[in-house]
């Protein structure tokens, strides 16, 4: 029995720490475990929030970058074809600048023919002329001059 007694003092002596373990138990739900929960919780929303956040934010960054590309796109598009344009400008006016030089020179090529031939046919008049001075010339030379002569004329 003696330890009975031993035990039921020891038990007597630990009851004030018992019940201030139940009341420490008790107040940790309310004091420390529900402040922390809701703290952790907000961390968690914030986090979650912020992550959310970072995610859109990318995605309308990876949009702006696509549409900048596609601007990008659509301006060296615009380049190229009036680069095009421009060359095609190029090649029409030298072509034009090529057909004008070729008329002018079928033209000086068309007015020398013309001087030739007028000259060719001038070259023959004078001929044709003096081909009958130059006969009664030889006709002089080689016949004597006599009555005949004047007949041999006419």
């Amino acid at each position: 029995m003696d330890i009975l007694h031993q035990l039921g003092g020891l038990v007597l002596g630990s009851v004030p720490t018992m019940v201030f373990f139940l009341l420490l138990v008790a107040a940790y739900g309310p004091l420390v475990r529900k402040p922390l929960e809701k703290t952790l919780a907000e961390r968690h929303a914030r986090t979650a929030g912020a992550v959310e956040k970072a995610r859109e934010a990318m995605a309308a960054a990876e949009a702006k970058i696509a549409d900048y590309e596609e601007k990008l796109r659509v301006a060296r598009n615009e380049l190229m074809a009036a680069r095009e344009r421009k060359r095609q400008q190029w090649q029409a006016e030298r072509d034009q600048a090529m057909e004008s030089a070729r008329a002018a020179a079928q033209e000086r090529i068309r007015v020398a023919r013309q001087e030739i031939e007028g000259m060719a046919e001038g070259a023959r008049r004078q001929m044709q002329e003096s081909a009958g001075f130059l006969s009664e010339q030889i006709l002089r030379a080689v016949l004597p001059p006599g009555p005949g002569f004047s007949e041999a004329r006419q």
